[in-house]
């Protein structure tokens, strides 16, 4: 019953492991950089897991419920316990031989007596034989001693006569008894056979339910978790997926190239927080690194477009050359404040520094794209920057946030978005976000 119920708690633990694992790594797998027929395909494994979880959870239940229980209701109808302890049939077995070996172990005592009364005996005489074959050899003694020595040499034979005589007596009673001895504890013995036969019988029969409960290589649905696994792992395919990522992510990807626009009057306004909320949701890619003769042509900017609609709505409403109001920050700023949200795959991740627009010899960034400032005007005044402190430990979660300790310095280099983030640089150059509220000016 404790073997059982140590494999069951095995099973329970390895059920619970695979459970957390499974669900551990699809999330990691989701939020990560893989993608299409072979992220599929790897998120396969994690759905045969909890298959196999809830097969193993039945293999604990089936050990428990069925195959200890019946341990258990059999012990409680072979083994009845008694008051004063043990068991009812230990105590009948061991009277049943007290019982059939009570008449032999009896003449077995006299035996053992008779026995020893011979061999005393035989001592006795043997040395009275020695004490008158060294008294006649000695002139001091009488012959009055020597007549004493032969008459115990006398008796010491005639004892030897009978007690060989009763222990070859009490002998043949002891074998006469014997074949008696033999039917009565065959007896008792086959009883206890039947019962042990009983025992083993069960014994074989609970290791057998117990085998088919632990081999799932019979069980029908655990073949097809398999079978299932594996036409998922086929199914990947490459081609379909460089295919997908081409048209997403690539060349093949929805463009949003700068047109001549008219001149309107709406251009000279400003975006409302609102606006500039709503706009920040269609975020424009840039960083497209040309080669060969346009790099050498900074007018021509590149921009690729994630919601080529909502970018082209706020191209279409912002006038590169209005000055800023006090209570908004320009649509290019909004988009850096947001560019952390962006994933080359969609997943949350941020682009690496390859693709910043804090490159300063990047001519594709994308405030070029989006005209908030003219690249060959040089009297752009800088953002006024500020030396902050942290007030707290923060250790960034994406790639396009800082990291730093509790009283390390840094500066400011935008104000608090809505979302509560600014952009700062550390003393080392890095240039990323942080919480607003993490810092306080030094003053």
């Amino acid at each position: 019953m404790n073997c059982i119920h140590e494999r069951a708690r095995i099973e329970k633990g390895y059920a619970q492991q695979l459970t957390e694992w499974a669900k551990r790594w699809k999330q990691l797998v989701e939020k990560g950089p893989q993608y299409g027929t072979v992220e599929r395909a790897w998120c396969a494994f994690m759905s045969e897991a909890e298959k196999v979880s809830e097969l193993h959870l039945e293999v604990k239940g089936s050990l428990m419920n069925e195959d200890f229980e019946k341990i258990k209701n059999w012990q409680k109808e072979a083994f009845h316990k008694q008051m004063m302890g043990g068991f009812k049939e230990t105590k009948e077995a061991e009277d049943g031989f007290r019982k059939a070996q009570k008449p032999w172990a009896k003449k077995l005592k006299e035996v053992e007596a008779a026995k020893k009364a011979y061999h005393a005996a035989c001592k006795e005489e043997k040395l009275a034989i020695s004490r008158e074959t060294n008294s006649k050899a000695d002139p001091a003694l009488n012959p009055e001693q020597l007549k004493k020595l032969q008459d115990k040499v006398e008796r010491s034979k005639q004892d030897v006569l009978k007690t060989k005589e009763k222990y070859e007596k009490s002998l043949k009673e002891l074998d006469n008894a014997t074949p008696q001895y033999m039917e009565n504890m065959e007896q008792v013995f086959e009883q206890c056979q039947q019962f042990e036969e009983k025992r083993l019988r069960f014994f074989r029969e609970v290791l057998l339910e117990v085998q088919k409960h632990l081999d799932l290589s019979n069980v029908a649905s655990y073949k097809n978790i398999y079978r299932e696994l594996e036409q998922n792992i086929k199914t990947a395919d490459a081609v379909e997926d460089l295919r997908w990522f081409r048209a997403n992510q690539g060349p093949g990807m929805s463009m949003n190239w700068p047109q001549f626009e008219e001149w309107s009057a709406d251009l000279n306004r400003t975006l409302s927080r609102r606006e500039k909320k709503k706009a920040s949701d269609g975020v424009t890619l840039t960083g497209i690194n040309q080669t060969g003769d346009q790099v050498s042509q900074p007018n021509k900017h590149s921009s690729v477009s994630v919601q080529s609609n909502t970018v082209q709505s706020v191209q279409s409403s912002y006038n590169p050359f209005e000055d800023e109001e006090d209570t908004g920050s320009t649509v290019s700023e909004k988009e850096d404040n947001k560019i952390k949200n962006v994933s080359s795959y969609e997943k949350n991740q941020s682009y690496p520094t390859d693709w910043s627009d804090e490159e300063s010899n990047n001519p594709f960034s994308s405030t070029d794209a989006n005209g908030d400032t003219n690249p060959f005007d040089e009297d752009t005044p800088p953002a006024m920057e500020v030396r902050v402190r942290a007030l707290y430990d923060y250790e960034g979660q994406e790639q396009d946030e800082l990291s730093f300790k509790a009283g390390d310095e840094l500066t400011k280099m935008e104000n608090e978005d809505e979302q509560g983030w600014c952009k700062g640089r550390l003393d080392n150059g890095q240039v990323g976000l942080y919480p607003a509220n993490y810092v306080e000016p030094i003053q």
